[in-house]
């Protein structure tokens, strides 16, 4: 029986690896055809330019063509990535760092063996070999640019009105902060940086199909259960904030900054995380020196609106980086530390058993049980894409919280969201009107009174103008 059940497993993958194949041959031979079109309409402005004679309507059909090669190309890459599966799991190892105190020779007790499976070594266990396999595998020498690569076309569904959250899951010192803020604005930058600049590029290419688009970004912590603004005024600042449920079903951070944001602004970009860095909570343990103590969340809140088809889609991105998992006989943290540790590893807690409870398809899934999965739950229900990157540390004395990582990530790959869905609605005349003027760029803080049908989160919202802040008259919720 076992036999059987293998052998249906193994016939199910490769029909689904056929599907993927024969839809990413699909796109491949879309965008050729894209391509082509754009050449050709490229020649006829030539030759209109060379002969004086406007050949608009040929070019309005040219342009009509494009625009639904273009709407098939991104239909067919969300087709592909629910073939794939809306929850995947990729795995990072980073290299030794002059802090482990390895000499240059020094084996990693983290190898990976393929472009999907790695394998771990614990000395402990008389060298007992675990091996593992995830969507994707980064070994120590893969960059930053690399590892953006093969995460962008979520980043991508954001902008198609999908609810999409990236995970930086491990242990503290593991690089999860690396990977996603980095540093700078060269090869070191993050995912953030990255997928912001990656919204701008897409941003573009969709207003020229007519969307106009709205973004504004947020930026909080959640240090023991309390959420902090990252993106507060002061730096001290005891404003009570409240994960809530607005009248349109919509969950939001009560009183928090969003910040307008142009993602072709790489200098705004840029503030926006050198803020955020400045308020983080960070602290020294023996497991790392520069340690996060909070989960951070990371979110771009997007609104589009198309006028002439009359319809307006909201899109979230949440790219989280997560407090690293430490056992206090290792971090030796004590009193306030030893408090933060045990926050951090109860909402770590929290979000295995929310995975465990998807995982086993159960009726009640407890979100409820931690700020951050509350937070989450629209990402993490079956309306979203989920993404968790989990970072390992190539270390000896790391191999116990590795295997741990190693396993609840495992654990996570064998969860099914079902299929996304895209929030996608058809308005009539009033509602776009409203909708188009809130866009205006004069972006002004959302009431409890509905606005249009498609609303935004509750929130003071501030607009840099010149490198100055300008905080435009606010009412709280």
């Amino acid at each position: 029986l076992n036999g059987e059940i293998e052998a249906l497993k193994q016939a199910l993958q490769n029909e689904k690896s056929a599907a993927v194949a024969e839809n990413a041959e699909e796109m491949s031979k879309l965008n050729a055809r894209i391509n082509v079109l754009h050449e050709k309409l490229k020649a006829e402005e030539y030759k209109n330019e060379a002969n004086g004679i406007a050949s608009q309507e040929k070019v309005a059909k040219l342009e009509a063509q494009i625009r639904e090669g273009q709407k098939e190309r991104r239909r067919m890459h969300n087709v592909i990535q629910e073939l794939r599966g809306n929850v995947r799991v990729f795995a990072r190892i980073r290299p030794y760092l002059p802090g482990d105190g390895v000499d240059d020779d020094t084996e990693p007790f983290v190898v990976p063996k393929s472009e999907t499976t790695l394998r771990l070594i614990d000395e402990n266990s008389v060298k007992e070999k675990y091996n593992f396999s995830f969507d994707r595998v980064f070994g120590p020498s893969i960059g930053q640019e690399a590892v953006f690569t093969e995460v962008s076309e979520f980043v991508q569904s954001a902008l198609d009105g999908y609810n999409v959250c990236l995970f930086s899951y491990g242990q503290t010192g593991s690089g999860k902060t690396h990977t996603m803020q980095g540093s700078g604005n060269g090869q070191m930058r993050g995912l953030i940086p990255r997928a912001i600049e990656q919204v701008g590029q897409y941003k573009n290419e969709l207003e020229r199909d007519g969307w106009e688009y709205d973004m504004q970004v947020s930026f909080v912590e959640i240090y023991n259960e309390t959420i902090r603004d990252l993106l507060r005024d002061e730096e001290f600042d005891d404003s009570k904030h409240e994960v809530k449920i607005g009248p349109d079903g919509r969950r939001y951070v009560s009183d928090i900054n969003m910040v307008p944001l142009e993602p072709t602004d790489s200098e705004a970009v840029e503030a926006v995380m050198r803020q955020a860095a400045k308020y983080r909570s960070v602290g020294s343990t023996d497991m790392n020196a520069q340690s996060s103590r909070s989960h951070s969340v990371f979110t771009l809140h997007l609104t589009a609106l198309h006028p002439r088809n009359r319809q307006a889609l909201r899109g979230t991105l949440n790219l989280c980086d997560l407090a690293g998992s430490e056992r206090l006989d290792r971090s030796k943290a004590t009193g306030h530390r030893a408090k933060e540790a045990m926050a951090i590893n109860k909402s770590l807690s929290a979000l295995t058993d929310v995975f465990a409870a998807i995982g086993k398809k159960q009726s009640h899934i407890p979100f409820r049980n931690s700020k951050l999965t509350y937070l989450l739950q629209p990402s993490l229900s079956g309306d979203g894409k989920t993404l968790m990157l989990v970072n390992l540390s190539p270390t000896e004395k790391s191999t116990q919280e590795s295997l741990c990582s190693l396993r609840f990530a495992s654990q996570v790959n064998k969860c099914e969201l079902g299929k996304a869905k895209r929030s996608l609605e058809e308005v009539d005349e009033e509602d776009a009107a409203s909708i188009s003027s809130g866009m205006s760029g004069k972006v002004s803080r959302a009431s409890s009174k509905p606005k249009g049908s498609m609303k935004s989160p509750a929130a003071r919202t501030t607009s840099r103008v010149g490198g100055a802040t300008k905080k435009p008259t606010a009412r709280k919720r």
